[in-house]
């Protein structure tokens, strides 16, 4: 099974699947050819019903693992060992659409008025003006507040593709107060060794606790790019200050 998990893994990489995503399929993969007892010899569209049926009823898993082991399969069986099973009658899980759960503009201002870290405050807000997802806010450098254009640089977002949202002036007014005060290098969010990014759950956390001491009746998700969506708050002006750029 090692082997196959590896070479399975090589293609993953060569289709430049994310890291995430990697692991993720690899570990669905795992506990399918576990389930088989190490062998897909014989394997059949009915007997993958099965296993789907299996961690669904049994197991008790949600409908996003069970959608993510379907397609980690399907990756398997197409792309890694081109087994001829007939897939096509074989169907994943509906996708289902929730309508997002958002905070007003004023329970932003509250949010982040509860916000004492300066660092935590400034990542809501450029989330919030920005528009970013997690991983893209960790993962944002000094360089790409872009001070001339008032914009902000999103390097391999979704997609893995590049792309610039709008710099906001209260932002650009705080981010100068926050340079200031920590005078990042390299990461706009460094972790607290410096040399890295702020991890992604660190963020979820400190996220989850500051909705909590303000919203606790709120059920809300753990990050808040799909809560932050008044657009309002986007204004142009400022540049950003840091050593690579000039302003006042």
């Amino acid at each position: 099974m090692e082997k196959l998990i590896e070479q399975m893994k090589m293609d993953l990489e060569l289709q430049d699947y994310s890291t995430k995503t990697i692991d993720s399929y690899l570990k669905h993969v795992s506990d399918f050819i576990t389930y088989f007892n190490g062998s897909l010899e014989g394997l059949n569209e009915e007997e993958i019903r099965k296993y789907l049926y299996h961690i669904k009823e049994v197991k008790k898993y949600g409908r996003s693992y069970l959608s993510q082991s379907y397609s980690a399969i399907k990756f398997l069986l197409r792309e890694t060992i081109k087994m001829p099973v007939e897939l096509g009658r074989l169907r994943g899980p509906k996708r289902m659409i929730r309508l997002p759960v958002v905070f007003s503009k004023e329970e932003v201002g509250c949010l982040l008025e509860s916000t004492d870290n300066l660092k935590h405050k400034m990542i809501f807000m450029v989330t919030y003006s920005g528009g970013l997802r997690v991983n893209e806010a960790a993962h944002l450098r000094v360089d790409d507040i872009d001070s001339k254009r008032m914009q902000i640089r999103v390097r391999q977002g979704k997609g893995r593709r590049d792309r610039y949202t709008l710099l906001s002036k209260e932002v650009l007014k705080c981010l100068r107060e926050y340079w200031s005060a920590y005078h990042p290098r390299e990461w706009l969010f460094p972790s607290r060794r410096g040399d890295m990014p702020m991890h992604t759950s660190t963020i979820q956390r400190v996220f989850r606790e500051s909705k909590k001491s303000r919203y606790p009746e709120r059920s809300l998700g753990s990050y808040p790019s799909s809560q932050f969506c008044d657009p309002s708050f986007r204004t142009r002006n400022q540049p950003f200050c840091h050593p690579k750029t000039s302003g006042s």
